[in-house]
């Protein structure tokens, strides 16, 4: 097996990247910590992503966020650290006991005053915001079921405005996206998430392919050009 596809190399690089670029303070390794101490899946960004998704946002100036896919709160701390006091972050959470673990996250690691964690099936809680016509969010990071990426990218669609950036997680699955004939219901909403994201006039958009800790994966960027 050659270096370029050696699982292990990744993870070691990616350690490496954290060591020397990353400062996780108690608070975000307690959150990463927390979800394998209560057996959720493994699913929460790197320290080098989170810190990714914290530049990002404070690159662009965003002050508003939302976040689809909240966990145990891993990557909230990063983006509501990023939007600062200021600011304000909706994150999105289905499972009420993934949310609970996540509150106490965001309380330890002093960021609950700019996070409103909304429990519930993601794409119900985004019509209650489509509805109130809530004020647009200045980023968007979708990191839940992929089988509804397309219906959260609809939602994204309304709930930002131009200039806004929209973020698609876990893109790659092992390569698996480029197989048009998988079976596989993740594969197919992140091929539909794509093609909507390569289509539309709103948007320019790119994707890249990642390695690392989190296996071989990627995510999708799009910046909104017209609401």
């Amino acid at each position: 097996m050659s270096v370029y596809e050696s699982t292990s190399m990744w993870k070691e690089v990616d350690s490496y990247f954290s060591q020397v670029l990353i400062a996780e303070d108690d608070a975000l390794i307690t959150a990463r910590e927390s979800a394998r101490l209560h057996h959720l899946p493994p699913h929460e960004v790197a320290a080098n992503q989170g810190a990714f998704l914290g530049l990002l946002t404070r690159a662009v100036g965003a002050r508003r966020v939302l976040e689809i896919g909240t966990l145990a709160g891993y990557s909230t701390i990063w983006l509501a650290r990023a939007v600062g006091d200021n600011g304000h972050v909706t994150t999105l959470e289905v499972e009420p006991q993934y949310a609970a673990i996540a509150q106490e996250n965001l309380r330890r690691a002093g960021v609950s005053q700019v996070v409103d964690l909304r429990v519930g099936p993601a794409l119900n809680s985004l019509a209650t915001l489509v509805r109130k016509g809530v004020e647009p969010f200045d980023l968007v990071f979708i990191d839940a079921d992929k089988p509804n990426n397309p219906g959260y990218l609809e939602a994204a669609l309304a709930l930002t405005r131009r200039g806004s950036l929209i973020i698609g997680d876990n893109v790659v699955r092992d390569g698996e996206v480029a197989d048009a004939a998988s079976q596989d219901d993740r594969v197919q909403g992140v091929r539909t998430f794509l093609a909507m994201l390569g289509s539309d006039p709103r948007l320019d958009a790119t994707a890249l392919q990642t390695v690392g800790s989190k296996g071989w994966d990627g995510f999708a960027i799009a910046v909104v050009r017209t609401p």
